[in-house]
């Protein structure tokens, strides 16, 4: 596996890991639906949240959620959809960003909630 494959696998295990400690269930991870992936699919008692993952190991280029285009946007919002429709659950949805930075200098996490709306 290439080296920033490994980097965003290990960042999608570290998310999962910040979100259930969190409080959050993880209902699945790595959803497709069409052209899209959902990173993380998870849960709180009254919300489904789909989670896109961004792991850099630097921010010199931008923060990892500057790399969330609109074009991704949109297919996600297509896969979530289809997600609760096929679960058939009665849940509001929330898009959230875990924006991940791992070096040899350590690992910082940031968790942007509501980080773009359903339309």
């Amino acid at each position: 596996m290439a080296k920033h494959n490994l980097l965003g696998k290990s960042g999608e295990d570290l998310a999962a890991e910040f979100l259930q400690r969190n409080g959050y269930t993880i209902l699945t991870r790595n959803f497709r639906y069409q052209k899209a992936e959902v990173d993380i699919i998870a849960r709180t008692d009254k919300e489904l949240i789909a989670v896109e993952v961004k792991t850099r190991s630097t921010p010199d280029f931008g923060d990892p959620q500057e790399f969330v285009k609109q074009k991704q946007i949109q297919q996600l919002l297509k896969a979530v959809d289809h997600f609760v429709e096929e679960q058939e659950l009665d849940l509001e949805v929330r898009f959230d960003i875990v924006a991940i930075i791992k070096n040899k200098a350590g690992t910082k996490i940031e968790h942007l909630k509501d980080a773009f709306y359903h339309f």
